[in-house]
C-alpha cells in the first residue's frame, strides 16, 4: 500500500497545511486583513452664542473711593431697595432741612432715575417723580378771548424753593455724593429696562436737550381743551415734560436751573474732543 493513500497520514498532512496556513495568515493579517475604515460621521457642534461686548460708556463717571486718601474710608451702599434713609440724609446735608417736605418717602433712587429718563420725552407721571405736590395751585389770567388763557406770573414763585435750594447746594458736593450713591443709580437704570446702557450718558443727554429748551418772547398763552391747560402755541405744546417745566417755572428761575445744568454737566461729562 503507499504512503499517500494512508488515511492517517493523509489526516496528519492536512492538520500540519492548516497549521501552517494559520500562522501564516496571522504573521501576514495586516496585509490579508486590511482594516475596513468607517465612515466618521461628523456631528453638529452646539452653536456658541457669543455675547457681544458691553459698549463703555460716553461719559464715564469716576467712583468716590478713586480720589479718596489711605486714612479715608466710606460706609457701603446699602442696597438699592434699603436706600431710602440713607440717601434722604444725603439730600438733606446738600440742600438743607427743607428739602425733606418737599419730597416722596419711598423709592426714592427709583424715582430720581425714572424721572431724569422721561424728561425729555412727552409727560412724566406723577406717581414716578420724587418731589411731591408744589404749595399753591397753578394760576392763569384771562387771556385775549374767552377760550384762552395766559400763564400768570404768580406761578413762578411755587419753583422758587427747588430753585433756590439747587443753586446754593455746594455744586462739588453735589458731585461728590452723585458718584457716591452712582452704583444705585446704574443698578435702578438698568432695572428699569436699560442693561446695556449708562445712566450718566442718560444724564448728560437729558440735560443737554433742557439746555436747549425755546426761550418765548412776550405771555405764555393756554388754551384749555379738556381739564388739563395746553401751551396755545402748537410748538411750545409739542415741547418735552422737562423743557415745558423750565418755561412754567418762570424766565428768571428757568435761566438760574440751566446755569445749574451747565456746571453739573461740566463736572460729570467727558470734555469732547
Amino acid at each position: 500500500m503507499g504512503v499517500v493513500n494512508d488515511p492517517d497520514l493523509k489526516l496528519l498532512i492536512v492538520l500540519f497545511l492548516v497549521v501552517i496556513l494559520a500562522v501564516a495568515a496571522w504573521i501576514f493579517r495586516d496585509d490579508i486583513f486590511a482594516p475596513v475604515e468607517e465612515p466618521v460621521v461628523a456631528l453638529p457642534q452646539p452653536a456658541v452664542e457669543e455675547t457681544p461686548p458691553r459698549k463703555e460708556p460716553v461719559h464715564p463717571i469716576a467712583s468716590p473711593e478713586m480720589s479718596m486718601t489711605a486714612e479715608s474710608e466710606l460706609v457701603p451702599l446699602p442696597p438699592l431697595d434699603d436706600s431710602d434713609a440713607y440717601f434722604l440724609l444725603a439730600l438733606v446735608d446738600l440742600f438743607g432741612s427743607g428739602v425733606e417736605p418737599l419730597l416722596v418717602n419711598e423709592a426714592l433712587v427709583d424715582k430720581f432715575v425714572t424721572t431724569v429718563d422721561n424728561l425729555s420725552r412727552s409727560r412724566v407721571a406723577e406717581k414716578i417723580r420724587p418731589v411731591g405736590r408744589l404749595q399753591g395751585t397753578f394760576l392763569v389770567d384771562a387771556g385775549d378771548s374767552a377760550r384762552t388763557y395766559v400763564l400768570s406770573p404768580e406761578n413762578y414763585s411755587r419753583y422758587s424753593p427747588l430753585v433756590n435750594m439747587a443753586s446754593s447746594a455746594d455744586l462739588d458736593a453735589l458731585v461728590v455724593t452723585y458718584r457716591r450713591f452712582y452704583p444705585l443709580f446704574q443698578e435702578s437704570y438698568e432695572r428699569l429696562g436699560y442693561p446695556d446702557a449708562y445712566f450718566n450718558d442718560r444724564v448728560v443727554e437729558v440735560i443737554d436737550h433742557l439746555l436747549a429748551t425755546p426761550d418765548p418772547v412776550g405771555p405764555i398763552r393756554l388754551v384749555r381743551p379738556h381739564v388739563l391747560y395746553e401751551f396755545a402755541d402748537a410748538e411750545l405744546e409739542a415741547l418735552s415734560s422737562g423743557q415745558k417745566l423750565l418755561l412754567r417755572m418762570g424766565p428768571e428761575n428757568s435761566s438760574v436751573a440751566r446755569q445749574v445744568l451747565r456746571d453739573f454737566r461740566l463736572r460729570i461729562a467727558t470734555p469732547s474732543g
